[in-house]
């Protein structure tokens, strides 16, 4: 008995006192706010970045940090994963939401309403369960831009091209958000439309490609893209997910909040494991329109736009599943889901072949939301850096939400029979 009550006092000591030098163990690991990180002392905090981060700090390609980078740490800041009602809305249905698996292999979800499908995901489908979870993260129920979104081109010998574009980004299915409907009347069976509009340069000036994705996940989404010369629209492919937009290095599967833009049921995700990473969720979106904020030819953000924190989040490895691989231009998308808004601001991009490619950045940033808040969504600035073809595409995109986005420069961007329909496409050159 006295060996037992020995024992007994021995582990509540060794409880009481490991869990704090643990914890304390754990905080001296954290890189503290005021660092400045640089190409002489990068290597002691890679343990913090990502696959593609090093790459850009390794100079092993074309695109690379110059001898000048820096980037500064801030404190790590929390972040709700949505406005209320998406959180009200995560409380009220998560619980319902079902998996089921599909003939070709993939998976699909049932009982699915609004909010965050998966707020705590487990089990052998983790990895797939934080991609769906990605892909319906908050976001404003209307997302545009505010004067024209920029796209900067640079090839291998530094010559720069411009294009400025509108966008736009509307859930109409499975909304939480602003007393909307749960499901927009004027779009029946459709959840979520994209949209956007060359401006300039003047030979490239109306061309517009339309995407609309559907309430049932298993459906192919339908892409559109208005062609000046014939004044018409073609319908293109569900299959030519791997084509440029717009001329970028960003493909149709690329261009979304959290760094993927793919069907869900045509993809797997493997949960690799947990990492904190450093990204930027908060910068001067009025500096990031600025070229002189930015590295250049690399178009990379200087400390002066904003601070970087370590982040928390899952990573997962991405990929079509066995059925739909062949003929796929990426291999394997790497992301890094932060745990609080569950987006992904990096992803590593490989071939088919298994090669890496190209580095895809994608910092959110806090937008104001009128009436309910600021949150981290889709904002800002962005890139993609193809290493294998020497060539980069830099995205500047200030955007506006919900009802900010009734007058931006003459256009109503709530018009959803303007912004968001196939027939919106015959009214571009009117």
């Amino acid at each position: 008995m006295l060996r037992l009550c020995r024992l007994m006092f021995a582990i509540s000591l060794l409880l009481t006192v490991a869990t704090p030098l643990w914890a304390a163990a754990e905080q001296e690991e954290a890189i503290p706010p005021g660092t400045v990180i640089n190409m002489q002392n990068w290597q002691q905090y890679q343990k913090y970045m990502t696959y593609s981060m090093k790459v850009l700090f390794e100079g092993k390609y074309i695109w690379k940090f110059p001898p000048d980078f820096q980037l500064v740490v801030g404190p790590t800041k929390h972040y709700p994963m949505g406005s209320q009602p998406y959180v009200e809305a995560t409380r009220k249905y998560a619980g319902q939401v079902k998996i089921v698996s599909l003939p070709d292999g993939g998976h699909n979800i049932t009982n699915y309403v609004a909010g965050m499908p998966f707020p705590d995901p487990s089990g052998s489908l983790k990895g797939w369960q934080i991609l769906v979870d990605d892909w319906f993260a908050y976001q404003p129920y209307l997302l545009c831009i505010a004067p024209l979104g920029q796209y900067h081109f640079v090839d291998r010998f530094h010559h720069v091209t411009y294009e400025s574009f509108l966008f736009m980004e509307r859930r109409v299915g499975h909304i939480a958000d602003d007393d909307q409907p749960l499901y927009d009347p004027k779009a029946p069976g459709e959840d979520f439309v994209s949209m956007g509009q060359i401006m300039s340069p003047e030979q490239a000036r109306y061309t517009a490609v339309l995407t609309i994705y559907y309430l049932d996940l298993s459906k192919p989404e339908d892409t559109f893209l208005f062609i000046p010369a014939l004044r018409r629209s073609l319908r293109l492919s569900s299959a030519a997910r791997c084509s440029p937009l717009f001329g970028s290095d960003v493909t149709y599967d690329d261009a979304r909040h959290g760094a993927f833009n793919g069907n869900i049921t045509r993809f797997d995700a493997d949960y690799l494991g947990d990492k904190a990473v450093l990204m930027m969720p908060e910068y001067d979106a009025a500096g990031a329109q600025k070229v002189e904020n930015f590295y250049t030819p690399l178009f990379f953000p200087r400390p002066n736009l904003g601070k970087w924190q370590v982040r928390d989040s899952w990573v997962l490895n991405v990929h079509r599943i066995p059925s739909q691989a062949q003929g796929y231009c990426y291999g394997k998308r790497v992301l890094y889901v932060d745990k609080e808004v569950y987006q992904s601001q990096w992803a590593d991009l490989y071939d088919e072949n298994g090669k890496f490619w190209k580095v895809d950045f994608d910092p959110q940033d806090i937008t104001p939301v009128p009436g309910e808040g600021a949150y981290w969504t889709n904002n800002g600035v962005g890139g993609f850096w193809d290493v294998q073809n020497a060539h980069l595409s830099s995205v500047m995109l200030p955007t506006l939400a919900n009802t900010d986005c009734k007058n931006v420069n003459g256009e109503d961007f709530t018009d959803l029979g303007r912004w968001g329909s196939v027939a919106s496409l015959s009214q571009i050159m009117r």
